[in-house]
């Protein structure tokens, strides 16, 4: 079941959902896809593992871009074309200091009309801009259950808070595509 809180003032919104597998976890980030516009970014934080590479991998195909998507963890960004809105995947797991961020030149990138993705993007959050969407990602009880929490920030993304929540509907158990 989605949870939904607008009681924060910067926060817009805020849905957690359990992901029974990689499968939910492909269909939340294809349901988010349908909902993207030209310059939102995604901010992916949470757990080791848990499953932001794959999130992205669907994302990327709900978008869809036929490319095979891979994290950048050593390239730090990607980009991706052939979808409806160009995709740049960024890791920035290795930045050790945010100045070091200054060489992605984020503000281009927000600026450019695609979405951008950014896992262990919570670690930059000085760098980021005023819209965004935080989604959160810890392990669950089971080997592949995971908890997501969407958390979004900034007037973009709170205009378009219903329509998310059409997008994802209600969450299946079980881990099925």
């Amino acid at each position: 079941m989605w949870r939904i809180d607008s009681s924060d003032v910067e926060r817009t919104a805020d849905l957690v959902a359990r992901s029974g597998g990689p499968g939910d976890t492909a269909r939340i980030a294809r349901q988010i896809a349908t909902v993207l516009e030209p310059n939102d970014v995604l901010v992916l934080g949470g757990d080791l593992g848990a499953g932001k590479t794959t999130f992205t991998k669907a994302l990327g195909a709900g978008l869809g871009i036929t490319e095979v998507i891979t994290s950048p963890t050593f390239t730090l960004h990607q980009r991706y074309d052939g979808g409806r809105l160009v995709l740049h995947h960024l890791d920035v797991y290795r930045i050790d200091q945010i100045e070091e961020v200054v060489d992605l030149a984020l503000p281009e990138l927000f600026e450019s009309g695609g979405v951008v993705v950014i896992e262990w993007g919570d670690t930059i959050r000085p760098a980021l801009p005023a819209d965004y969407a935080l989604l959160s990602f810890a392990f669950g009880a089971g080997d592949d259950e995971r908890q997501l929490a969407f958390t979004a920030h900034g007037a973009s993304w709170s205009r378009r808070t219903s329509r998310l929540i059409a997008a994802l509907g209600e969450p299946t158990p079980g881990g099925g595509a």
